[in-house]
């Protein structure tokens, strides 16, 4: 039998090093689920529940592989559900290609049964590469093209292919005129700022008396020279949300996240700071940063068309973030003063302990910092954490530490809910050898946590390390919303639309043959925790936490922060604005 376009693109993505593919199946696609099974499922064609969590879960295979995530769905509404997931691909600059099916060429335009405008549907998310294969040459070009894109613009591109097209016999393009040969693989490069621009960089750095470094995702494969120019410049280290495990939090002048999730020592940071280093990171709230005129500045990314748009940056350098601070290091003078790092440190020891008397406040039932704390100390060193959007980011911000080899993520940009469960299954597909904990709300579990479970009950055999924890606090109310209308509005809590039913997640695990625990006193917490993380496969954990205890922003005073908590649960305060 000739190998049809179907075949084909499963031999080109092979070839092209993908394992597999995050996708749910659809009558658009019946070409490339023919092909898959004369592929014997090479690559492995990974079942989600729904096309959105399919791409979630591309997402997470693609931020903790470092590989680009493919995920797969029919014509019509299967389309229409990856955009979320692609989506928060484009936001957090992920590696992502998604294939759809799209209705017969001869149908297109008659308003046919699922027939959608892909092009339209796509133009925005996938605007780097989007294109329709409509005949067999056509086909190595576009994927490739796909995929070579996905990386070098670290975005989600898209490639659509009608149905019947799909079935064609597969033929190379030739060599003749209008047709577009290809080649696989792309090789690693480097950019790197010029001679003239590091110098003026050095200039400003070396001025500085107070210098304040924030790190982002793209100073991930700069840890080692991130924790050097720390030392040489006597910084302090504050980290954007999608650059948590970026640094050791082990570093005693490394002061955590910035932002409203942030920690008190980096909004003082940046308040107190005189020079300002940004490296691989847009954290776009420059009301976080210092004050304009208080602090020169100088940028390091990757992306010319990202620099340069959050601060007033003296110097913007466009570069690899490792290729350049080995380049600017040398240009650097040694801060022989260590006053400025002396009260970082001081700020950053302090804060811990707020933060574990915090945790150590009486609430009912349950204490939602202490579950996060309780958890810290037993995270193994090299576990891969995800956590949905919430007031669970808030305990996962400020509660657990960084160290190891430890990998964490969550949907930075775009915070979307319902990505906890589906980006830990993927990472667990990038990294079937390590524990993975989600944390996760109960509004994003029920959003479609609780479908994702019966996925890891599907593939629980194919992990090396058994141990996926998905933990849920459970205080049946969509709690960050709540927060966020009494302290931006001063308006009360809107029970209808707030107030979420107590649903038995741990029972639900249970019956899907996981592991399922419910806690409900604080003195089991530990127990629970540990009970999981030594569970012979997948287990749900389901903490019944008080939704009165606020998520406290970063620029409320250290008094404020030592009472508030205590306060709220007596019915005496509610969380400063």
């Amino acid at each position: 039998m000739s190998a049809t376009v179907s075949d084909h693109l499963l031999a080109r993505l092979r070839e092209w090093g993908v394992e597999q593919v995050f996708a749910y199946p659809g009558d658009g696609i019946n070409g490339l689920l023919a092909a898959w099974g004369r592929a014997d499922d090479n690559p492995r064609f990974i079942q989600a529940r729904h096309e959105e969590m399919a791409a979630f879960q591309a997402v997470g295979y693609a931020k903790f592989s470092g590989k680009v995530g493919v995920c797969c769905a029919t014509s019509g509404p299967g389309a229409i559900h990856l955009l979320n997931g692609l989506y928060d691909a484009k936001l957090d600059h992920v590696p992502v290609v998604a294939i759809v099916g799209q209705t017969h060429r001869s149908a297109m335009g008659g308003s046919y049964q699922q027939e959608v405008d892909l092009h339209s549907l796509f133009k925005d998310v996938a605007s780097d590469f989007l294109e329709t294969v409509t005949v067999p040459e056509q086909l190595p070009n576009v994927l490739d093209r796909a995929i070579r894109t996905a990386y070098a613009r670290r975005a989600p591109t898209a490639v659509i292919i009608p149905a019947d097209v799909q079935e064609l016999e597969y033929a190379a393009p030739t060599h003749d005129f209008k047709m577009v040969p290809s080649s696989l693989g792309v090789s690693e490069w480097s950019a790197i700022p010029a001679a003239g621009a590091l110098e003026k960089a050095a200039d400003v750095l070396n001025a500085g008396e107070k210098v304040a470094i924030l790190i982002g995702q793209g100073a991930a494969g700069a840890r080692a020279e991130v924790e050097q120019i720390a030392d040489v410049l006597g910084a302090g280290v504050a980290k954007a949300l999608l650059g948590k495990d970026a640094l050791s939090d082990e570093l005693p002048h490394v002061t955590g996240a910035i932002g409203l999730l942030g920690t008190r020592p980096s909004y003082e940071l940046m308040r107190d700071c005189d020079t300002l280093l940004t490296i691989g990171s847009n954290f776009p709230y420059s009301q976080f940063l210092p004050e304009f005129g208080a602090a020169r500045a100088v940028q390091i990314d990757i992306d010319p068309h990202m620099i340069g748009l959050r601060y007033p940056y003296e110097v913007n350098l466009v570069g690899d973030a490792r290729h350049t601070l080995e380049r600017l290091l040398p240009m650097l003078r040694r801060k022989e003063s260590r006053g400025w790092q002396d009260q970082v440190r001081s700020n950053v020891e302090r804060w811990h302990g707020v933060m574990e008397r915090r945790a150590a406040v009486s609430a009912d039932p349950i204490n939602p910092e202490y579950v996060a704390r309780a958890l810290d100390p037993l995270l193994p060193d090299n576990a891969i954490i995800t956590c949905d959007s919430g007031s669970v980011a808030n305990w996962y911000a400020r509660h657990l530490r960084m160290r190891g080899t430890m990998r964490a993520s969550l949907s930075g940009t775009l915070a979307t809910m319902g990505c906890g469960v589906p980006y830990a299954i993927g990472a667990k597909f990038a990294h079937p050898d390590r524990p993975v904990i989600a944390l996760v709300g109960d509004g994003a579990m029920q959003m479609n946590g609780m479908a994702e479970l019966i996925t890891a009950a599907k593939y629980r055999d194919e992990w090396q390390d058994p141990r996926l924890v998905i933990a849920v606090w459970n205080n049946q109310d969509l709690n960050q919303v709540s927060w966020e209308m009494r302290a931006m509005g001063g308006a009360p809590q809107f029970l209808p639309s707030q107030s979420l039913p107590d649903v038995p997640y741990a029972e639900f695990a249970t019956s899907l043959g996981l592991t399922g625990i419910r806690v409900e006193r604080p003195e089991d917490v530990t127990a629970a925790w540990d009970a999981a993380l030594t569970a012979p496969g997948p287990a749900v954990v389901e903490f019944r936490t008080d939704p009165a205890v606020p998520p406290i922003p970063p620029h409320a005073t250290w008094e404020q922060m030592e009472a508030t908590a205590a306060a709220v649960l007596r019915g005496t305060a509610i969380a400063p604005a």
